[in-house]
């Protein structure tokens, strides 16, 4: 009972986070399962049983609060769906010994990833208005799809950063588009996972403890894209992501790492971390500082004409 309301709890904040940034959700549940001893392919498909109902609440709230660009969600789901099913295809038929590593290190990569692009770069605002092809978004989506099947997330990870790089889509309809085309993903994944494992295969009770959290957390995520501030949360759950399977690959049979080897690898990783937590937040205070100045500066007011004396008639 216990982990199951662990669950539920990380299923409300990694939906808080997912629908704040456009990704984490199922990189951050499935590093979670993969902590407690579930098998890579069990995992992801719980995790995308879970987002099935996740992804069609955190949709529906997006397009409720005027979050979403449908054509972008129709260009980029579908071929991700296409490479979601591929994926689950691909993951299930390979042996537990390989895949948690392998998985591991997919989802430690993308940790590094999510905590480089939010602490160093943030998000790019400008180039905003200009349409986005369906040649981009396209491979985007198929690579993406497949990447979120093989390692348990990815779907955000992938592809908010690229469409927000692209600087054509603003952050809100960025983060929302791409939360409501992941229903595609997950539902072709989750088909692609049961003609593969089974329903044996999945974890219904973990799922349904990942659903409750994560329907609670969904209209309050969609509410929040307008006043969180990304750059600190993307650093906080990038650390927390690197942190979790560094430790899953350093006790893996591919590198088996001594205690003294592990722990001075925690230490580098948590002072990593508290860095780039504290230059978010520190960067995230001069944009706002910069903001309200410009907020602040006077209109410049129109010239007053010259006044010319007239003499007196008298």
């Amino acid at each position: 009972m216990r982990k199951l309301i662990l669950l539920a709890i990380v299923g409300l904040g990694a939906q808080l986070v997912d629908g704040s940034l456009g990704m984490a959700y199922g990189v951050t549940s499935s590093t979670l399962l993969l902590a407690v001893g579930t098998s890579p392919a069990a995992a992801s498909a719980t995790v995308h049983l879970a987002e099935i109902g996740t992804t069609l609440a955190s949709g529906a709230a997006h397009w409720k609060f005027g979050n979403v660009d449908w054509g972008v969600v129709l260009k980029i789901g579908i071929p991700g769906a296409v490479g979601a099913f591929a994926g689950a295809t691909f993951l299930s038929s390979l042996d537990t010994s390989v895949a948690k590593p392998a998985m591991s290190l997919i989802l430690l990569a993308l940790g590094l990833y999510v905590l480089a692009r939010f602490t160093v770069r943030g998000l790019r605002r400008d180039r905003a208005g200009h349409p986005l092809r369906t040649r981009f978004l396209a491979p985007l989506g198929l690579f993406g799809g497949f990447i979120d099947a093989t390692g348990g997330g990815g779907w955000g990870p992938v592809g908010t950063p690229a469409i927000l790089a692209s600087g054509r889509l603003e952050p809100r309809k960025t983060i929302g588009s791409i939360d409501t085309s992941e229903f595609l993903v997950s539902v072709a994944a989750s088909i692609g996972f049961l003609l593969a494992l089974g329903s044996s295969g999945i974890h219904l009770g973990s799922a349904l403890a990942l659903l409750a959290g994560g329907l609670v957390a969904a209209p309050i995520a969609a509410w929040l894209v307008r006043h969180v501030p990304p750059r600190v949360l993307g650093s906080a759950v990038g650390g927390l992501i690197i942190l979790t399977n560094a430790r899953t690959l350093l006790l893996s049979d591919w590198i088996d790492a001594g205690t003294a080897t592990r722990y001075a690898v925690y230490a580098v990783i948590w002072g990593v971390w508290i860095a780039a937590v504290v230059w978010s937040v520190r960067a995230y205070r001069r944009e706002r500082a910069t903001e309200q100045a410009l907020a602040d500066q006077p209109a410049s007011s129109p010239a007053q004409p010259e006044q010319v004396a007239v003499p007196d008639p008298a």
